[in-house]
This record gives C-alpha cells, sequence and structure tokens, in this order.
C-alpha cells in the first residue's frame, strides 16, 4: 500500500474528475495522499475532499513562484487553516531562483513567514527549492538547528516521476544515496508523469511505477519499499 507524499488533487486538472482519479488510487494500491494547495480555491476544495476521504491530508501555502502577486493575500487564509489544525504541514514554500517568477527578496520573505508559522504550529515545512539551495540552507539555519547536509538536518527527501526517466542518472544516483528511512514518493500530480506515462497528465495511481524502480535501487522487495516510505510519511506529517 503506496502514501503519494505529494500530489495536486485540487488544481482544475485532476479535479474536475477525482472521484474517478481517486478510485483508480485506490486499485492501484495507493491509500494515502497528500495534497498540496497552493491557493484559497485550491484549498477550499481540499478540505471539502477531506471531509470526504479520510485517507487525504491537506498541506498549503503560497508557492515561491507566486507570492509577488498572491502571498500577502494568501498568507492569512493559510495561516487561519494551520492554526485550527485543518493542515497537516506547511508548504510547499520555499525558492526558485531557475525561474525567479517572483523576486527573491519576495521568496526569501515568504519563507521566513512560513517557516515562523510552521514553528508556531508545531508543523512540518514541505519545501520546493531550485538553484537556491545556499540561501535556502542559510534561512533555514537561522530558523531552524544548523547542521552541514540536507539529510544531516533530518529532512525528508521525496521522489518522483522523474527518477524515472532515461536521462535522470543523477537523481537515481541521488536517490541511491539517500538512506530508506528518510525517503518519500510523491507523484505531483499533475506534473511529472512516470516513463511509460510521459506526456500524458500524472495521477496518483502512477505512483507504482516510480516505486518498483526506486525498491530496485535500493535493493528491497516493493512491498518493503511501500511499507517504509508509507511509515515514513505518517512520522513526517504526524498522521
Amino acid at each position: 500500500m503506496f502514501t503519494d507524499s505529494h500530489a495536486h488533487l485540487t488544481f482544475d486538472t485532476l479535479y474536475e474528475n477525482v472521484e474517478e482519479i481517486l478510485k483508480r488510487a485506490k486499485d492501484a494500491g495507493v491509500n494515502r495522499i497528500f495534497n498540496i494547495c497552493t491557493d484559497i480555491k485550491t484549498a477550499e476544495r481540499g478540505i471539502e475532499l477531506a471531509a470526504k476521504h479520510d485517507y487525504i491530508h491537506n498541506i498549503g501555502a503560497t508557492t515561491p513562484h507566486d507570492v509577488e502577486k498572491e502571498g500577502e493575500e494568501h498568507f492569512p487564509y493559510f495561516e487561519k487553516l494551520a492554526k485550527e489544525g485543518s493542515l497537516v504541514a506547511v508548504g510547499e514554500t520555499g525558492l526558485d531562483y531557475y525561474y525567479e517568477h517572483s523576486k527573491k527578496s519576495l521568496q526569501k520573505k515568504f519563507l521566513i513567514k512560513y517557516f515562523h508559522l510552521a514553528r508556531e504550529t508545531n508543523l512540518p515545512v514541505v519545501i520546493h527549492c531550485r538553484d537556491a539551495f545556499d540561501d535556502l540552507f542559510e534561512i533555514a539555519d537561522a530558523e531552524f538547528a544548523n547542521s552541514e547536509k540536507a539529510l544531516d538536518r533530518g529532512y525528508y527527501v521525496s521522489f518522483s516521476g522523474i527518477a524515472t526517466f532515461k536521462k535522470s542518472e543523477g537523481l537515481r544516483e541521488a536517490a541511491s544515496y539517500v538512506p530508506l528511512d528518510q525517503m518519500l514518493i510523491e507523484t505531483d500530480s499533475p506534473y511529472l508523469a512516470p516513463q511509460s506515462k510521459r506526456g500524458k497528465v500524472n495521477e496518483p495511481a502512477y505512483l507504482k511505477e516510480t516505486a518498483e524502480m526506486l525498491a530496485i535501487l535500493k535493493g528491497v522487495s516493493l512491498e518493503d519499499f511501500a511499507k517504509i516510505t508509507s511509515q515514513n510519511a505518517s512520522f513526517v506529517f504526524g498522521v
């Protein structure tokens, strides 16, 4: 039984057929999904979805891409959800200097705000980071305990369908290095469909392909890999 640690079920692309998508996920052995909400609309949908399905849990924040146009408006809403117990984590927040859709200074500002919210509510943080790790670690170390490397900080690393791509040798090398007890798996639906589904809209039912590849890489059975990564998600998100 698999856990999808990061999916966007309430994005328009998936939400219009969400019940069918959830049925396919169950049929494929995915028995828990952590839904990432990035604005008020997706969060409101997520709250409704979690009320209907006890295996869906919501995580929320404005992404670093959107903080310039939506950060000030949406932060109070996510703050309210976190404080009332409607979220199991804060995120995905972070820094993205590759696209830099929002100014770096604003990305840093909101990352700090969401870190403060996570500390205040005792929630974990889901981080998106691209081409900005020096700044991410500098900010994280100012807010949390200092150490040298991501794994030493106690971070968990989640792997998506990208790990199955033919040219993703570097990512598979990283996966071989990450200890199983600090590993999660995700679809990032509707994005990043695994190799056999490339070009299609991704969904949680496709998680097994990523799990199969990583289980082989880690030298464990698929059953053990599913069990360990599910236990990791349960521990990280407190469910």
